[in-house]
């Protein structure tokens, strides 16, 4: 027997839901396995922990539910090996490992960026007293919001704030997902930290939680506001130039709002930081490439996906609109579905004049009548020329060089290019969509030849792509699915290296490198992870400011 445990929590797995049971029936399927285990007290709680849909048998979809049982008295366990036939587990509660520095901090550690690698590390530095300095390039969410509908409406570009950049990050104008494949204790807080700040509660249970772009704004502007109110400075369209390290350990921030003298740099510059990337190039900093994916969105009626992923229960009120992910690794490169959308639409999320670049956004009803996704090609490293010597330069061009092409099939002014994939298969050219009508802005789109668009290898990889996934969901190559070109911003081309345990540059002490732009990152949650992280990481070196340090 274990030894006994005062306020055990138990995680009490494989409890098989229909779509009409109620939550109360697995807790009382959580109950009698408890009981049938072996233990014999009862607990003081018991609530959903993580909720999830079956839907591998669409003639049998099911609910399959983790209970979550608090017990307020000492519980007598029986053996491990009891308890993990019997699909229990205790649950191992993470705490932040917090850990003060005595050095004085030679000034406010600055970030650099609003995405959730920014924020999440400047809430957790202003959290302990080290008011830190915010600052991106694009505007507040109320105003970012204007700017990028300003585009999406009249085809006028903010290069400093849009889909790109802004309070939040791309993550902003997305679905807000929060799914991870990273297996780090922090997710738990992530998630924690969205529902403090207005999202809804059940991303604590959702196998695949998601809190939609409407809501997530607002989750964005309560994290700013309590920065400030804990006195760290948020400031707006103000962009980093450059930055010079100096000899006290200190770091001075060259912005289009000035210099600022700072403790610690964080970069936290999202995928899309392309000046940046250059310039830490022309400062020597270590950087190498890594493979990107390029490809198109694909839109199919939200009704057919519901209908092919769960049949005769497509509609349930209890389902929700079904998402996928799809991918095939066998053909000559690897190509997946990325950042499906249900219930979405296809969004303008250009960061430079003359190149057009789009993401896919849906709120958090789900309720438009398209899915979408991104369909990628793998790209790598050796596929692309280097420009100057340099494999970074050569992948920053080979996206450009895609973003502008699809700039001019579609005539310019941010009209994007599509084609039926009935016509992208065949190689034909010329069909207008009928039945699935393409949502990016409101049907600023033309029928375009993606040939002049894509290289010859990234043609192939997106056929071979489709045909693949037809086979794997019924009616996903139906010839009348809407593509449009081009997603090019699927993740950072670069890594910045650094220190492992540190989480500094290497080669400089006080810059720190990190989330979804630093390629240390690959969504929401894994990029808000790396921020706190790294923010750890300065608190372990330094000590929290004092009041007259941070004037």
């Amino acid at each position: 027997m274990q030894s006994d445990l005062s306020l055990c929590k138990l995680l009490v797995g494989g409890i098989r839901l229909s779509l009409d049971d109620d939550d109360e029936q697995a807790i009382e399927h959580a109950l009698r396995k408890l009981k049938k285990s072996g233990i014999r007290s009862v607990p003081a709680s018991c609530r959903i922990y993580k909720k999830s849909i079956d839907a591998r048998r669409r003639d049998d979809l099911h609910f399959v539910c983790v209970v979550l049982a608090t017990f307020s008295q000492e519980v007598q366990l029986p053996s491990a090996e009891v308890l993990e036939s019997a699909g229990i587990r205790l649950l191992k509660e993470e705490s932040l490992d917090l850990s003060f520095g005595t050095a004085p901090m030679p000034g406010r550690p600055m970030i650099v960026g609003m995405g959730p690698a920014g924020l999440f590390s400047a809430l957790l530095l202003a959290e302990n007293g080290y008011a830190p300095i915010l600052i991106d390039r694009g505007s507040s969410v109320e105003e970012r919001v204007r700017d990028t509908e300003r585009l999406f409406r009249e085809g006028m570009l903010d290069p400093d704030s849009n889909v790109q950049f802004g309070a939040g990050g791309a993550g902003t104008f997305s679905d807000g997902k929060l799914v991870t494949r990273i297996r780090d204790p922090l997710c738990r807080l992530v998630l924690e930290t969205f529902v403090h700040f207005g999202a809804p509660e059940e991303i604590l249970v959702k196998a695949k939680p998601h809190v939609g772009t409407d809501l997530l704004r607002g989750v964005v502007s309560g994290m700013l506001s309590e920065i400030e109110r804990l006195g760290g400075r948020v400031i707006y369209r103000c962009r980093l130039l450059d930055f010079t390290e100096c000899a006290d350990g200190s770091v001075t921030a060259h912005t289009t709002k000035g210099d600022f003298s700072c403790g610690a740099l964080i970069l936290a510059i999202g995928h899309s930081a392309r000046d940046t990337y250059i310039k830490l190039l022309e400062k020597s900093f270590l950087l190498e490439p890594k493979p990107i994916s390029v490809g198109v969105r694909v839109e199919h009626l939200q009704s057919e996906i519901d209908e092919a992923l769960y049949g005769r229960f497509a509609g349930h009120p209890k389902l929700g609109h079904a998402e996928y992910a799809l991918s095939d690794t066998r053909g000559e490169r690897g190509v997946y579905t990325f950042c499906m959308c249900p219930g979405g639409e296809v969004v303008a999320a250009a960061s430079e004049e003359g190149g057009l670049v789009v993401n896919g956004m849906s709120r958090h009803a789900r309720d438009g009548r398209n899915a979408n996704a991104a369909v990628a090609v793998s790209v790598e490293p050796s596929d692309i020329p280097p420009v100057e010597g340099s494999p970074i330069l050569g992948a920053i061009a080979f996206q450009r060089k895609l973003e502008r092409a699809a700039f001019a099939s579609g005539g310019g002014d941010y009209v994007a290019p599509i084609m039926t994939l009935g016509d992208f298969l065949t190689e034909k050219r010329g069909t207008e969509p009928f039945r699935i009508l393409p949502s990016y802005r409101g049907g600023m789109v033309k029928v375009s030849d993606f040939a002049s668009i894509y290289p010859e290898f990234v043609l192939r990889g997106l056929r071979y792509g489709f045909a693949s996934f037809g086979k794997q969901l019924k009616g996903y190559d139906t010839p009348d699915a809407v593509l449009t070109a081009a997603e090019t911003r699927t993740s950072a081309p670069l890594r910045i290296l650094r220190d492992p345990i540190l989480r500094t540059a290497l080669g400089h002490p006080s810059v720190y490198p990190c989330g979804e732009g630093a390629g240390y990152a690959g969504g929401i949650t894994s990029a808000a992870v790396d921020g706190m992280r790294s923010a750890l990481e300065i608190m372990k070196r330094y000590a929290p400011m004092k009041g007259e340090d941070t004037l």
